[in-house]
């Protein structure tokens, strides 16, 4: 017979349409509803609640007295919880990100009772390569998915082993037709026969053994109190099969001892019989950036200077961090972060993006302060310390401020040596500002805001400290305003149409007409892309003249081009061929002399609606596929997509398009030369022109609808629903941050991953001087004026963050390996080697003492640095 597992649940969208506090009362009635039945109902087993942690959090923060009740169920594995913290997106959220929601979520667990101990993800657009190896590290081994399955990934079977790069593994059970299928089930018989008819053929033809699952539940949906008069109505019409209430993992103890399941690898990310969305990774770009600027804050400064606090005597703040860490994963639920909700939820988004910024920054700050005041200053000189949050030494141009009510100073090292530094502006800060109590006890002298850059070695994982003295300093003038400007490695030059030519001075190769921008209409939603046929995209680089600034110092140089583009309103003056309003476009190009990253910032003011805009790379190369980063890893995609010729034949949900997602780097390369795109807000793009040589990275979307039905690459229904999102037209202005990387070698030998990760972990400091507004008491503790915790010496590893254990007294590095050789961890500590470590499971747990690690192409590995 067919064994039919019905399993209860409940999928808890917080946010989509509807608000986190209308859903919140809705879950106080579910609540009830659900222990009610289980409590009464003995011959009820269990109930699923989806997966996330962040449900009960909601309860109880109206209903704390229900948390007894709650734990009793849950110890007698009724109630089925964890073991997320929230349902998480897996393309456009960070490995950090992923892996903390699986930390905070089970340690939440352990309060009740065990974890469902599956890796849950029954909604979210697309998987990741990398997500077998991120549940195996918390000791995972089954996983549950809906989208972006199809035959091309080497099997037509709804389960299987899903293998990571690494060689992790876990047993997969796909819900071919979604979490949904069982909810609502009808008590009349030929509308529930009508249903299942349509279901089970499918569900059949997919299964490797007798055992089937029905999910019975649906988005907020209240428990199916007559589920036991559908069972025996199923019974009676469908006598070949046995239904019974049921919980996954009874269906993964059946699926285990089948043999022969089919073993398969990669990501997930096809809209053959579900949508995935492809393009929905630039949908609200302004929630999205912030998201990838406040991951990058907490991974690459925060947890690495708190560490290094740690490691000096001071407190690790874990409360706080997790705070902040809950505070973005409720907007990493895949319609939180994909954007596709409505305009009152994107301000509930933007709003704890805008407090875990302000948290983050507070407490670096608050961290770096704690360091600072501990280093002794002779004489009594105001401080200015550089932190290097990288394992490696660097010598790079730093732009930092200083305070101070000196007309002129000197910036002297530990030994007392001057240090050369360039004034690049300065102004008067009220006292005010620095101090309240300056002004209450009646001094209004003012302070002067210096703005200088140095170019200072700095220890690896460390900080140097250097004086500020009364003296009179060599001022450097800027040289005046020009078109072109050089480093060691690039000559640069600021064109009319708005454009760059850049000239790789190693090779001599000239790249022009760089950082067009390209415009074309969207009829879209917040879902999906959906160009206006027949369209031809236009380029900015046509149409424009620009305003060109250009400055240059000792340090560095400095180009802007801006420009008005003026373009269509609205669709219906893109239709028409009427241009009517207008983009504003600045692009300013920063070069420090000694570094291979050009930095760009783009500010954009923009007037219009329902167009998209990209970033055009052009990089000479052409390309078969791309190479991008995902979690903890890298993963190369075609440029193109066969596909595409028969998703309409074949019936696809939508069409697959080669726009993709990646997190901070993505690079085209050939056997002689790499090119590389980073990343600190974007995390969308496509590789395009006539030989695929160029790097397209969308900007943004503007489009005012949630769902529409009948798009050109998407037929059919609505997704989500037909709702106005004025806000997602994304009117006003928006800035974002990218570097650019030209290498002389394909992409084997060169080491993008790190060189991301030095554009994600720029140098930071601290000017101490003798006001605060917020007072503290010394802690008495003496920090040394230069540090250095550890160097990582094999520069192929890439740090993924440091950070202090949760339950135990030691300091844990994560590290992960981009490349396709096995690469071997070593580490130097005060001026000592150090090749055998003891290593740990993402979730924390000891896997080995003093072992050397040997890192896998695509592995990720973490293992104690300090204790």
């Amino acid at each position: 017979m067919k064994n039919v597992h019905i399993v209860p649940h409940m999928h808890w969208d917080r946010e989509w349409y509807f608000s986190t506090e209308e859903s919140r009362i809705l879950l106080v009635n579910n609540m009830t509803e659900i222990m009610d039945m289980l409590e009464e109902h003995p011959e009820y087993p269990c109930y699923v609640l989806d997966g996330q942690t962040a449900i009960l959090e909601d309860y109880f923060e109206v209903c704390p007295e229900q948390r007894e009740r709650v734990e009793k169920l849950v110890k007698a594995g009724r109630l089925i919880i964890g073991p997320w913290y929230t349902q998480t997106d897996e393309l456009v959220v960070g490995a950090e990100s992923i892996t903390r929601n699986l930390l905070y979520g089970m340690s939440d667990c352990e309060a009740f009772g065990e974890p469902m101990k599956i890796g849950y993800l029954p909604d979210s657009f697309g998987q990741s390569s990398q997500m077998p190896q991120i549940l195996n590290g918390f000791g995972i081994d089954y996983a549950i998915f809906w989208r972006g399955i199809s035959e091309r990934h080497g099997t037509d079977k709804t389960e299987f082993y899903w293998e990571g790069d690494d060689g992790s593994k876990v047993l997969t059970q796909l819900l071919p037709l979604g979490y949904a299928i069982g909810k609502y089930l009808p008590e009349e018989a030929s509308a529930l026969k009508e249903r299942m008819d349509k279901y089970f053929p499918v569900l059949d033809k997919g299964a490797t053994s007798d055992h089937i699952i029905l999910p019975n539940g649906h988005d907020q949906m209240p428990v199916q109190r007559n589920i036991f008069t559908i069972i025996e109505l199923l019974e009676e019409l469908y006598p070949e099969r046995k239904f019974f209430l049921s919980r996954y993992e009874h269906v993964f103890n059946q699926l285990k001892e089948t043999i022969d399941l089919p073993v398969i690898k990669g990501e997930f990310i096809d809209g053959k019989y579900s949508r995935v969305h492809r393009s929905i990774f630039s949908t609200r770009m302004d929630i999205k950036a912030a998201n990838a600027r406040i991951e990058n804050k907490i991974t690459n400064i925060l947890e690495p200077l708190a560490s290094i606090a740690y490691s000096l005597g001071h407190e690790y703040h874990h409360g706080l961090i997790e705070g902040i860490w809950k505070e973005i994963m409720k907007n990493h639920a895949h319609d939180s972060i994909g954007c596709c909700c409505s305009d009152k939820v994107h301000a509930e988004i933007m709003a704890r993006f805008i407090n875990a910024e302000e948290r983050t920054d507070r407490l670096i700050e608050f961290y770096q302060r704690k360091i600072v005041e501990g280093i002794p200053s002779p004489e009594s000189h105001d401080k200015v310390v550089l932190f290097n949050l990288l394992p490696k030494k660097r010598k790079e141009v730093v732009t930092i401020k200083i305070i101070s009510k000196l007309p002129s100073f000197v910036l002297a090292d530990t030994k007392g040596v001057t240090v050369e530094y360039q004034i690049i502006s300065q102004e008067i800060i009220d006292p005010g500002l620095i101090d309240r109590q300056i002004v209450h006890y009646g001094n209004y002298e003012p302070f002067i805001e210096y703005t200088i850059q140095v170019n200072r070695e700095l220890p690896a994982m460390g900080y140097d400290t250097l004086y500020v003295k009364a003296g009179e300093q060599k001022i450097t003038q800027e040289i005046g305003l020009k078109d072109t400007i050089e480093s060691e490695y690039y000559i640069i030059t600021a064109k009319e149409n708005g454009t760059f030519k850049i000239v790789n001075k190693e090779n001599g190769e000239v790249y022009d007409t760089v950082f067009a921008i390209e415009d074309c209409g969207d009829d879209g939603d917040e879902y999906d892309f959906s160009p206006l046929r027949e369209e031809v995209p236009s380029v900015s680089s046509d149409y424009v003249k620009a305003t060109i600034g250009g400055a240059e110092t000792q340090f560095c140089g400095k180009l802007t081009t801006s420009y008005q583009w003026k373009l269509p309103k609205n669709l219906d003056s893109r239709r028409e061929g009427i241009v009517d309003s207008f983009v504003e476009i600045s692009l300013t190009v920063t070069v420090p002399k000694n570094s291979k990253t050009i930095q760009l910032t783009l500010s954009i003011d923009n007037q219009c609606g329902d167009h998209r805009m990209r970033l055009l790379i052009p990089t000479k190369i052409q390309a078969l596929v791309s190479i991008a980063d995902n979690q903890f890893g890298i993963i190369e995609r075609s440029v193109e997509d066969s596909a595409t010729a028969v998703w309409e034949t074949e019936d696809w949900d939508e069409r697959p398009d080669t726009i993709f997602p990646f997190l901070s780097h993505v690079s085209l390369t050939n056997t002689e030369s790499t090119v590389a795109v980073f990343s600190n807000s974007s995390r969308e793009y496509q590789i395009t022109g006539s030989n695929f040589d160029k790097i397209a990275i969308t900007l943004f979307r503007g489009i005012g609808v949630l769902g529409k039905e009948k798009l050109l690459r998407r037929p059919g229904r609505p997704s989500g629903i037909k709702l106005a999102t004025p806000d997602s037209q994304m009117l006003g202005k928006i800035t974002l941050d990218f570097g650019i990387y030209f290498e002389e070698s394909s992409f084997s030998n060169v080491e993008i991953g790190n060189r991301a990760k030095e554009y994600l972990t720029p140098i930071v400091f601290y000017n101490q001087i003798p006001y605060h507004a917020m007072k503290l008491n010394p802690s008495g503790l003496v920090s040394p004026v230069t540090y250095s915790l550890f160097t990582q010496e094999n520069p192929k590893i890439v740090l993924s963050t440091l950070k202090k254990a949760e339950k135990d007294q030691i300091l844990l590095a994560r590290f992960y390996n981009p490349t396709n050789c096995l690469e071997e961890l070593s580490i130097k500590k005060n001026d000592k080697m150090k090749r055998n470590y003891d290593s740990y499971k993402l979730n924390e747990e000891k896997i080995n003492s003093d072992c050397s690690v040997k890192i896998k192409p695509n592995q990720v590995t973490t293992v104690k640095i300090a204790d």
